[in-house]
């Protein structure tokens, strides 16, 4: 079902938080059609020259959401948190009117756990993802980290001092620190990926990929 959804297809967006907002600002900055929908009139008002089409509707019913055309929708956000019964609730009448991909905020395990339950194919932990790479990053030269869910890293940072100024296939890096430099970026030169004669220099930046454990050891290795 996920090839069969247009990579551009039309987003509807319950919840205009901080998250649901942030969300809906960055599709519609994208050129996605987003339909956002709030019950707070204030917050429907605040966006509505921002965002494409937003609309006041109570989500936890059904029949408003009919009325909005949810139905129409093969992708939807749902980014109410602060009530747990109500992103339930909104969550399983989007299964039930049949929406193919449903992504869901959750503030804890336990509410992710129920949203899957329910019917949300993706649940998403922004408070706990946001401070889990805030973490990595305040450690050391890590500029930007992505974890994926099998602790895969993929992470910008500055070359540690063992690997600059050798061709990467002398550094032994990969046999030495089990990890994969991706690509290079040189000062005023575009990104490039990196190969076994690839030299770094002290003011290059990397893009590495690994586990979080061996990049973790990799970026503490002496500047």
């Amino acid at each position: 079902m996920v090839d069969r959804i247009k990579h551009d297809a039309p987003v509807l967006i319950i919840g205009l938080g901080r998250f649901g907002a942030a969300c809906a600002g960055e599709l519609d900055r994208l050129d996605r059609e987003v339909l956002a929908i709030d019950e707070g009139a204030e917050l429907v008002q605040k966006w509505s020259e921002r965002i494409t089409h937003t609309v006041q509707a109570d989500a936890r019913n059904i029949e408003a959401l009919k009325q909005v055309g949810a139905q129409d929708f093969s992708i939807a956000v749902v980014a109410v948190g602060s009530s747990i019964e109500a992103s339930v609730l909104i969550t399983a009448n989007l299964v039930d009117l049949k929406i193919p991909q449903i992504w869901a905020k959750a503030v804890s395990q336990s509410h992710g756990k129920i949203l899957a339950r329910v019917g949300a194919n993706h649940v998403i932990y922004p408070e706990a993802e946001a401070g889990e790479r805030v973490a990595h990053l305040v450690s050391g030269r890590m500029l930007d980290f992505i974890q994926f869910d099998d602790d895969f890293a993929l992470v910008k940072m500055y070359p540690p001092k063992p690997i600059r100024g050798l061709p990467l296939g002398q550094s032994g890096v990969r046999s030495k620190y089990r990890i994969t430099v991706v690509g290079v970026k040189s000062p005023g030169k575009p990104f490039t990926y990196a190969t076994a004669e690839t030299v770094v220099t002290d003011h290059d930046l990397i893009i590495v990929s690994g586990t979080t454990g061996d990049i973790e050891k990799f970026a503490a290795l002496t500047s």
